[in-house]
């Protein structure tokens, strides 16, 4: 068996969208999705995987970033399962199996009215929960400029400002100013220390 993370999530609101919208919406998760193990579900509902588990977090954020990124589309809830995932299905995640999985989908049933972010599973401590937690709130008050930089800021290669910049055409010190509105320094410490920790 092979230790993931396993990603669960949901559309907020999705009743409220066109379903252009919606498939609009699946189509940036499943594009930003790591390793290309995405699934939809239920209309609204998908599920991904990331391995090493250690990069969670990242595509995690990653993900809410593109699609708070887009105008006109709803968010996503997020659950992240750690533990080990037995097989990764046939043709696609709906016929995958492991302890990951179950945990995910559990961890996603189980969030709030007010929370958009969940995580549990092997060796998750009430500090994992809080770190989540806190960049559940952050990053929902990302606007759709500073949502762009950061989903580019996020890539494993970490590209530069100058790099950044030159990939949305605009300044590095617009890139700078957005960064620094998302919480990019706290989100970036948060992410590096989650990685070497896991």
């Amino acid at each position: 068996m092979k230790a993931c993370a396993v990603l669960t999530g949901d559309l907020v609101g999705s009743t409220r969208f066109a379903p252009e919208a919606i498939e609009r919406a699946m189509a940036v998760l499943s594009s930003a999705a790591p390793e290309g193990h995405f699934t939809r579900y239920r209309g609204d509902g998908w599920q991904a995987v990331v391995a090493p588990p250690a990069r969670a977090l990242r595509a995690t954020l990653g993900l809410i970033a593109r699609l708070a990124a887009e105008d006109g589309l709803p968010a996503t809830r997020i659950a992240i399962g750690l533990g080990p995932v037995e097989s990764l299905g046939t043709a696609d995640l709906s016929d995958a199996r492991g302890a990951a999985f179950e945990t995910s989908g559990r961890a996603l049933d189980g969030i709030g009215r007010a929370a958009r972010l969940a995580i549990d599973g092997t060796a998750i401590t009430p500090l994992h929960r809080a770190i989540v937690a806190l960049l559940d709130e952050r990053s929902t008050r990302w606007t759709p400029e500073q949502a762009r930089a950061i989903a580019l800021a996020l890539a494993p290669a970490e590209p530069t400002q100058a790099e950044i910049a030159a990939t949305l055409g605009i300044s590095a010190q617009a890139v700078n100013y957005r960064l620094a509105g998302a919480g990019w320094n706290a989100l970036r410490q948060a992410v590096s220390a989650w990685e070497e920790n896991q």
